[in-house]
């Protein structure tokens, strides 16, 4: 019985901290606000979600069957149908569709996996979006980076907006800007190619490098404009 009784009072005592710094160690949710603390209380430590809950930051553990959204940074592994955080987020979300507004630090696995802000980490996925630049590996069916990208992209289509460090390997590889490194599939396209592009046709605006392929296209014409089986400017 003084168990009990001690185990009571030591929940009244945190609940009461909770309420009082506005910080909770567990939330439980059903659809908010059917949530044990408000939406403007941040978790430290485990939040159950049923359908959808919502939490201004949260560090630690998330599970969900449904929804789960951060409203301010998203710290630590959350697994769920729906991670969504409108801040940073740091660690692992894995489900169907994970959502970072700002900067992601980490890992993404999830059929659909969009970035906002700048990543540094992992994307896996069906399709892998962002918007700002990328440091790291994106893998999937369709990969995009809006901004820079440093890495590795894999998969049937491979796009990049702006310049690009490293390698795409897929069907489909563009490159708007400068692409510096390797391309391997069976359409490449690069801005500018400072280094090797390899597959069935090559194409850029400006050659620094060696294409290999069965059409190779130099937009600078220097010193050949197209080539069967290879072209090389430098």
């Amino acid at each position: 019985m003084k168990k009990i009784v001690g185990l009571f009072l030591i929940f009244c005592c945190v609940t009461t901290l909770a309420f009082a710094e506005g910080n909770t160690p567990l939330q439980l949710a059903l659809w908010s606000p059917l949530q044990l603390f408000p939406e403007d209380y941040s978790v430290k430590g485990l939040r159950l979600n049923f359908l959808y809950t919502d939490n201004k930051d949260v560090s630690g553990l998330n599970l969900g069957l449904g929804w789960s959204r951060t409203s301010g940074n998203l710290r630590g592994v959350s697994l769920g149908i729906v991670n969504w955080a409108d801040g940073a987020a740091y660690g692992l979300k894995l489900g169907f569709l994970n959502f970072t507004a700002d900067r992601l630090v980490g890992l993404d696995i999830g059929a659909v996996n969009l970035g906002q802000g700048d990543t540094t980490g992992v994307q896996l996925g069906i399709v892998n979006w962002n918007n700002g630049s990328f440091h790291g590996w994106q893998d999937g069916l369709v990969n995009y980076a809006e901004d820079s990208f440093v890495g590795l992209q894999s998969g049937f289509l491979n796009m990049v907006n702006g310049d690009a460090s490293g390698c795409q390997a897929g069907i489909i590889n563009t490159v708007n800007g400068t692409m510096t490194g390797f391309q391997l599939g069976v359409i490449n396209y690069a801005g500018v190619m400072k280094g090797f592009q390899l597959g069935l046709f090559n194409a850029s605006r400006n050659l620094d490098g060696v294409q290999v392929g069965f059409s190779n296209y130099n937009g600078s014409a220097d010193p050949l404009e197209w080539m069967l089986v290879a072209n090389c400017s430098f």
